[in-house]
C-alpha cells in the first residue's frame, strides 16, 4: 500500500519579521556610528570660490544703516543728530546704494512723529529696504 501524503489546507505558516527588522536596524546603527566623517568629506569634490580681492568691494560702505529714534532726536550709526543732519546722512548713504538695509529702532518713549520723519527722509532719498523695530 502506497502512502498518500495529505495536503495542508489550513493557513500558511507565518514568518515573524520582528527579529529581522531588529538585526537590520542594529547593523544600520553600527555602520553609522563606525563611519569616519573624514572619509566622506575627502571624497566630496566641492569647488570653493576664490576670495574676492577687489579693491572696490573692500572700500565699499556697509550695506547696513542703523537709525535709532529717541525722544531727544535721532542716532545714525552711533552718532546723535537732528533731522537736517539725518537728512544729509541718509542722502550720503543713498548715493552709495539705494538697496542698503535701513534698520530703524524706536525707543518706547520716542514720539511717533519722529518715526514718520525718518520714514519720510528714507522715502525722499529712495531708500526702500526698511526694517522697523521697537526697543
Amino acid at each position: 500500500m502506497a502512502y498518500q501524503r495529505k495536503q495542508n489546507k489550513g493557513d500558511s505558516p507565518k514568518l515573524d519579521m520582528t527579529p529581522m527588522i531588529d538585526v537590520v536596524f542594529q547593523l544600520l546603527i553600527f555602520f553609522v556610528v563606525t563611519l569616519k566623517q573624514e572619509d566622506i568629506l575627502a571624497k566630496l569634490s566641492a569647488a570653493r570660490p576664490a576670495p574676492n580681492t577687489d579693491e572696490e568691494v573692500k572700500n565699499k560702505d556697509p550695506e547696513l544703516i542703523n537709525v535709532i529714534v529717541a525722544p531727544q532726536g535721532f542716532i545714525l550709526n552711533g552718532r546723535p543728530m537732528r533731522l537736517p543732519e539725518l537728512d544729509r546722512g541718509i542722502e550720503r548713504f543713498s548715493g552709495y546704494s539705494k538697496s542698503a538695509m535701513v534698520i530703524i529702532k524706536c525707543t518706547a518713549d520716542s514720539p511717533h512723529a519722529f518715526l514718520v520723519q525718518v520714514l519720510d527722509v528714507c522715502n525722499k532719498h529712495g531708500m526702500t529696504n526698511l526694517s522697523i523695530f521697537s526697543m
